[in-house]
């Protein structure tokens, strides 16, 4: 069947729930899906002009045909697509592959063994202890072995190497014991080995006792270098034991899942978290998608009905579309109340913040071009809930004195970077008196009126992603009124809201809450970097004008001058002290000064000069006329 047919066969399915199967031209099922109402569903992807991502194009290219099961409920549906999904493995249904697997600890057997997390067990001579079920747990054993035992991590080879240029940096942070210096003695190393190896295997509660007497003991023979290095183990595993805080209540058995994209693929991270501390972490990533709607939709299902243990609670940072029959579908197969939320503050939000930064982290690593300014922004989109990263932002910040004049600065970042031959000034037009909402709103309307028109250029000519205001709720609110009907209405506008010590301290919504970016350290950093800069270029404006007026009012004070003729004096000799060192020759010079100006101006800074002079100077002689047209 063509598209067009398959498309008019789509609109002829009911609007209840159900699952979808599409098959290609050989019969072979290529997807399988399921729908709160199968017509709306299915039409979509036979549909012409409908966008897909990378992956649902291939597919819709190579269906053929489709068939459907109608069901009684969503719950029925999700349930039958499950049990399908599991038994056909179609192409284009997701595959849950991640780094999940049999691990290893790796110890060496060598004059100075070395530990290492592997995912494979070879025949090298080596002793493996394991397997484990999560690479994730054997890299972090490894590591705090590693950490608590002072273990070198370097690539040097011992013995060769021992001796050889100075210890690295973790020797002198006091991380390695610097067994490269030479001042540490084989068996002394191998029993760090051998109490590494034995945390692994039986925790830290024994090891501790037996260090401890083992630092005496080194001690009553005077020993001395041997029981200072031991009590610095001693140090560094109850360190790490402090460290290792009970993050949630102890009785809490949770999952916190949440999902990032780029343009090409989609990674869903869990962080697994039993009694209170993160026990796994796996990450999953979907490529040739950018869908991260539709990868939860089948994700959560998919994840927990392939045999996954099903925890009490699930935090995910978004709910699918079929969050209540999903609920109901875990709590049938866990045979237990199943809380599936998505947290709003606390705690827990924060660690669903933590699990989307992983996946960032993830895509970042999948993408080789994917850099720090692309992961920025995106977490920004995340925290602030954009539809996609902004790539070009706005910000605008005012600037007052005490006579009741303000300016405007607007500084323009571009991928996360200043572009500063895009930045524009503002001075208020209608703005009278110290007012910061009304010229905020004169400066945004004059910035989209600028937009609008058909000749705009530079700046202007381009239309923001994102404009952040410095101010709380009564700016984005006088701003958010002007912009309505504009073709700037469409773009997310939020407030900067600094603390008492000036930092800033959250992002306003249009509605008036206020989202906390002091948590999200990336994200924090970056919007205190705008609105330090913004409020920086507002304010040298605002003195630059300040400065200018000074001198202006200065030079107006004498007789006969106005504000043209001080503004044409300022020009030709760029400060009041230039002036006031002018001859009368040349400050006749200057456009709209005659003779009895420029006399007027030099009797004005040399009165006792002016004084002395006869009333028919030569001066007067080489003036032209005062006759210039002068500002009213």
């Amino acid at each position: 069947m063509t598209k067009a047919q398959l498309y008019q066969k789509a609109c002829m399915l009911p609007l209840l729930p159900g699952v979808y199967i599409i098959r290609d031209a050989e019969g072979v099922i290529i997807y399988i899906g399921k729908a709160k109402r199968l017509r709306t569903r299915v039409s979509q992807y036979f549909r012409e002009g409908v966008p897909h991502d990378a992956k649902v194009t291939r597919m819709i290219e190579n269906a053929f045909e489709f068939d459907v099961i109608v069901c009684q409920s969503e719950f029925e549906a999700l349930v039958l697509e499950a049990s399908q999904i599991k038994a056909h493995t179609p192409k284009y249904n997701i595959l849950l592959k991640d780094d999940k697997g049999y691990s290893y600890v790796r110890v060496t057997r060598e004059a100075y063994p070395r530990l290492s997390a592997v995912l494979q067990k070879e025949e090298d001579g080596a002793e493996y202890i394991g397997p484990f079920t999560s690479s994730f747990a054997v890299r972090e054993m490894v590591g705090t072995a590693q950490d608590c035992f002072q273990l070198p991590r370097c690539n040097r080879r011992f013995p060769e190497d021992i001796g050889k240029g100075r210890p690295c940096l973790n020797a002198h942070i006091g991380k390695c014991m610097g067994l490269c210096s030479g001042k540490i003695s084989r068996e002394a190393y191998n029993e760090a080995v051998a109490g590494a190896v034995h945390m692994i295997r039986y925790g830290k509660k024994e090891i501790i006792k037996n260090l401890e007497e083992r630092m005496n003991a080194a001690a009553e023979r005077l020993d001395f270098e041997q029981a200072a290095l031991i009590r610095d183990q001693l140090a560094a595993i109850r360190k790490v034991s402090e460290g290792q805080k009970v993050v949630v209540d102890e009785r809490t058995q949770m999952d916190v899942i949440a999902l990032a994209a780029t343009t090409r693929a989609v990674c869903a991270a869990v962080l697994r978290y039993r009694r209170g501390r993160l026990a796994d972490k796996r990450e999953f990533v979907f490529h040739d998608t950018a869908d991260a709607d539709g990868v939860r939709e089948e994700f959560l299902s998919r994840y927990y009905l392939d045999g996954e243990e099903i925890p009490r609670t699930i935090a995910v940072d978004a709910l699918p579309e079929d969050a209540d029959a999903l609920a109901q579908l875990l709590e049938q197969t866990r045979g237990a109340k199943v809380h599936l939320y998505v947290p709003q503050k606390g705690d827990v939000a924060k660690l669903v913040t933590m699990a989307y930064t992983n996946a960032v982290e993830r895509l970042a690593r999948e993408s080789g071009r994917y850099g720090k300014q692309e992961r920025l922004l995106d977490e920004t989109a995340q925290v602030l809930g954009l539809a996609a990263p902004p790539h070009r932002i706005e910000s605008y910040d005012i600037s007052n004195w005490g006579e009741g004049t303000s300016v405007c600065g607007m500084v323009v970042f571009e991928e996360g970077k200043p572009k500063k031959s895009d930045y524009r000034r503002f001075k208020m037009r209608t703005v009278l008196g110290t007012d910061d909402y009304a010229s905020m709103a004169e400066t945004l309307s004059r910035r989209a009126a600028e937009y609008e028109k058909s000749d705009a250029a530079g700046s202007f000519a381009q239309k923001p992603d994102l404009i952040l205001l410095d101010g709380g709720r009564g700016q984005v609110s006088a701003v958010q009124a002007v912009l309505a009907g504009t073709k700037l209405a469409d773009v997310p506008l939020f407030g900067m809201v600094k603390d008492d010590h000036h930092r800033t301290r959250a992002i306003v919504a249009p509605g008036g809450e206020e989202i906390t970016i002091s948590m999200h350290r990336g994200i924090f950093t970056f919007i205190t970097s705008i609105q330090d800069e913004v409020h920086r270029f507002a304010i040298s404006y605002q003195r630059q004008a300040q400065k200018k007026k000074s001198y202006s009012s200065r030079l107006t004070e004498v007789p006969g001058v106005g504000p043209a003729a001080a503004k044409a004096l300022l020009v030709k000799f760029r400060t009041v002290a230039a002036v006031r060192e002018a001859s009368v020759e040349q400050l006749c010079e200057t456009p709209g000064v005659g003779p009895v100006t420029a006399q007027a101006i030099f009797a004005h800074f040399h009165p006792q000069t002016a004084l002395d002079k006869p009333s028919d100077s030569p001066h007067n002689e080489t003036c032209p006329q005062d006759g210039a047209p002068k500002e009213v």
